[in-house]
C-alpha cells in the first residue's frame, strides 16, 4: 500500500536516493535532510500510513523495537549525551510530511535544542475530570 505522490513512499521504497542507515522488509531508517542535530534521523515505513491513527497494529508493534535498536546503536557510533524519540500526528503537533514516521534525535549537552514540554498548570481536579472524560 503506497501514496504515488508521498515523498516518503518513494524514499521508503528507494525510488528517490536516501542516506540509509538501516532496511528491512517494513522500514527504511534514513538521515533527515533538515536534522535538528548530528545523527537526527528518521524510521520510514514502506507501507503508507497518513499517521498514528492510521498505521496497522502489526507495522506499529515493529516501531519501538527498532528505534530502541537504532538508539543505542546511535549512541554508541556518536556518542550522544541523550536521545529522543518523537512522533508527531496532525499539523498542529508538528507533522509536516503525512506519511507515518518516527524521529530519532541523539542530544548533546551543547546541541542548543529543547524538547522538553513546560507543564501547562492543570490542578489535580482538573486531571481527575480528564481522566474520567477518556475512562468512561
Amino acid at each position: 500500500m503506497k501514496d504515488e505522490n508521498c515523498i516518503f513512499c518513494k524514499i521508503a521504497g528507494g525510488e528517490i536516493p536516501s542516506r540509509t542507515l538501516y532496511e528491512d522488509d517494513v522500514f527504511r531508517v534514513i538521515l533527515d535532510q533538515s536534522p535538528a542535530t548530528k545523527g537526527h534521523a528518521l524510521i520510514l515505513p514502506k507501507n503508507h500510513f497518513k499517521n498514528l491513527y492510521e498505521i496497522d497494529d502489526n507495522t506499529a508493534s515493529k516501531v519501538l523495537p527498532l528505534a530502541k535498536k537504532m538508539a543505542a546503536v546511535m549512541t554508541e557510533k556518536l556518542g550522544c549525551d541523550g536521545f529522543n524519540v518523537v512522533q508527531n500526528n496532525n499539523e498542529i503537533a508538528g507533522q509536516t510530511i503525512f506519511h507515518f514516521h518516527v524521529h530519532l534525535i541523539p542530544r548533546y549537552n551543547d546541541d542548543n535544542q529543547s524538547l522538553v514540554m513546560k507543564p501547562c498548570g492543570m490542578t489535580p481536579e482538573e486531571i481527575d475530570t480528564v481522566r474520567d472524560a477518556i475512562v468512561e
